[in-house]
């Protein structure tokens, strides 16, 4: 399965749903993440959170989702609430979409801990939906049945 995540500026969370996706898929799932407008960079504690819990950050890349115009895409998941709102490519038609809403931990004012704690929330959110996504059988559920469990998955807190 190949599954893009959405957010608006490609920076936080559709980064952190793209690397922690690709480190527990087990192969199963070929996650990328991209941007309606992308800023140009990864959010650098996207970066260093990752990395405290031995996840791969090689090759993350703040990008636009033009770059995926001709990839083959089977699932799209927005992360953010803007995202979800925009109007998608035409070339994302054939895609199946979803909404897995996320709080922004990069827009957090606080202390160093209290940032870190949202970074680490927001990342236990999304292994614990790619945990549930993985323990479908792909392979056998209809689109129809697979946006129903996608969207049980949403409700994952």
């Amino acid at each position: 399965m190949n599954i893009l995540y959405i957010c608006t500026h490609n920076r936080c969370r559709s980064i952190l749903s793209e690397a922690i996706t690709n480190d527990i898929g087990g192969g199963r799932i070929q996650a990328f993440s991209a941007g309606s407008q992308p800023s140009g960079e990864v959010h650098p504690l996207s970066i260093r959170y990752l990395q405290e819990r031995g996840i791969d950050t090689a090759g993350l890349k703040s990008q636009s989702w033009d770059v995926f115009e001709t990839e083959p895409l089977d699932v799209v998941v927005t992360v953010c609430d803007s995202a979800a709102n925009e109007s998608c490519p035409i070339w994302l038609g054939e895609s199946l979409k979803v909404h897995w809403g996320l709080p922004d931990p990069s827009k957090l004012e606080g202390s160093e801990e209290e940032i870190k704690a949202a970074f680490y929330r927001v990342m236990d959110t999304i292994e614990r939906r790619v945990e549930g996504l993985l323990s479908l059988d792909l392979g056998s559920l209809s689109p129809e049945q697979l946006r129903a469990e996608l969207e049980k998955i949403a409700a994952v807190q």
